[in-house]
């Protein structure tokens, strides 16, 4: 039943108290009399590691427990000790292996999380470095008018980062990086703490200098060269976007925060405290999720190349620094200690998955999970390797996704192997012909109702079902 529908102030007044209603069938929500059902909301997540994953070759002892992909496809595959975690989730997933960005297949391995959510050729040198949206943007695009926030984009490193060592998986429709939140205390404040008074004002006096600004902009625009024009036109359209957020930010500002029990959050965890760092990124995007505040929303868990509070992360499972175990595979039991970084990645990941399969869906049938798309992945495989990305695709039952399924489009012998020193192997001629991971993306967007045939480079859609 949807609470949510109920008119909050149906009451009876007396003796200057007020004493709540028993819930009248004449207050019930018209769906439960029969009437047609509310649409489902429907969300997406897109949650992202760096530094790739295990990929011991068969003839690799480390082969049958560390490799990260399972062993078998369809539906008759094995977990790894690496996703022994998601097990108890085996319904709820689907594993994806072969696919990845044409445009990242030749590039190392540390270039490629600016480009994960977007499939963009981003140029051969800071000077003519270019993104294009990311995924979450462009749905956010369709469903972002529907909730207070278009979007919740947040990393364990905060900001934009640099060309090529993004510290934010978002980008807008002109390819500029949207800074992420790292701090669990700011988003909460800006997801649940009540703004102060002078919102109002402050929206107007932003209006205004804007108003301003565009006007004075195009009468400078008439003395302005051809080139100069282009560029002052790649700056109005920043301005139009603030424009175009203050305009929805006056439609919420008389709308009260939603209120969450958070005594069991600490919001002033930081990476010292690795796992409940984590855990609580994970949990203030479910609140997120499930007080509507968002439908979008993204988290880079880490950046590329060891740099940054992120690489601080392995130190929940007793390393010192997460990429460096990249690199020491070929060290005595180097797989199984990457393996068990990542399977304490699948851990929380899976901890996320559980909470929204066993939370009800507030505004809809099923659950929130059943109303969730739920992306996890890297742009690495073997070592720097920007090929057959490791993926796990969760939720969207109500969107018509079926799990408990490993889609293996890898090959029969994936790329892989310990870096013994010489040639790399993101330098190396390819095993297997990945398919265009923007196809993906194009299945995505279209179960969560957005009608298009394209994204990115994508050269058709790849067929869920």
């Amino acid at each position: 039943m949807n609470f949510n529908s109920l008119d909050r102030r149906r009451f009876l007044r007396g003796t200057g108290l007020a004493l709540a209603l028993p819930l009248f069938e004449s207050f019930q929500p018209a769906f439960a009399r029969g009437a047609e059902a509310p649409v489902n909301p429907k969300r997406l997540g897109c949650f992202y590691f760096p530094d790739g994953v295990p990929m011991p070759l068969p003839e690799d002892p480390a082969y049958k427990e560390w490799l990260w992909f399972p062993h078998g496809s369809g539906t008759d595959f094995a977990f790894t000790e690496c996703m022994t975690p998601l097990e108890p989730l085996r319904n709820e997933i689907t594993i994806l292996s072969g696919f990845s960005h044409p445009a990242a297949r030749a590039e190392h391995g540390h270039n490629n999380a600016d480009q994960f959510l977007t499939g963009a050729y981003v140029g051969g040198g800071d000077m003519d470095y270019h993104n294009t949206i990311s995924l979450d943007q462009e749905y956010a695009k369709y469903v972002g008018d529907k909730t207070r926030f278009s979007s919740l984009v947040m990393s364990t490193d905060g900001g934009t980062g640099t060309a090529r060592g993004a510290h934010t998986l978002s980008f807008d429709r002109n390819g500029r990086p949207i800074p992420a939140e790292h701090r669990p205390k700011n988003v909460f404040d800006m997801l649940f703490v009540t703004s102060d008074g002078n919102a109002k004002q402050r929206l107007a006096l932003s209006q205004s200098a804007l108003d301003d600004l565009l006007e004075d902009a195009l009468r400078l625009r008439k003395t302005l060269s051809a080139h100069d024009q282009h560029s002052l036109d790649e700056y109005l359209e920043s301005v139009r976007e603030a424009e175009r957020k203050v305009e929805k930010a006056k439609k919420w500002v008389d709308t009260p925060l939603p209120t969450v029990d958070a005594d069991h959050l600490n919001l002033e965890v930081g990476t010292d405290e690795p796992r409940q760092y984590l855990q609580t990124m994970f949990e203030l995007i479910y609140l997120a999720f499930k007080t509507d505040s968002t439908r979008v929303a993204t988290y880079q868990i880490g950046r590329e190349n060891g740099v940054g509070r992120s690489d601080h992360l392995a130190r929940a499972v007793g390393f010192n620094l997460s990429h460096q175990l990249s690199h020491d595979t070929k060290e005595p039991d180097g797989w199984k200690n990457f393996g068990i970084y990542c399977q304490f990645l699948n851990e929380e990941y899976g901890r996320f998955l559980t909470k929204l399969r066993d939370t009800p869906e507030p505004v809809g049938a099923g659950t929130m999970l059943d109303n969730t798309l739920v992306l996890f992945g890297s742009a690495s495989s073997a070592f720097h390797l920007s090929r057959n990305y490791p993926l796990i695709l969760a939720g969207g039952k109500n969107m018509g996704l079926e799990h408990g399924r490993y889609i293996n489009r890898g090959g029969a012998k994936p790329q892989g192997g310990s870096w013994d020193g010489g040639v790399e192997p993101w330098q190396q001629e390819s095993t297997n012909e990945d398919i265009p991971l923007s196809n993906l993306f194009v299945a995505m967007l279209q179960r969560l109702g957005v009608e298009t045939e394209s994204f990115s480079d994508s050269t058709s859609r790849f067929d869920l079902v």
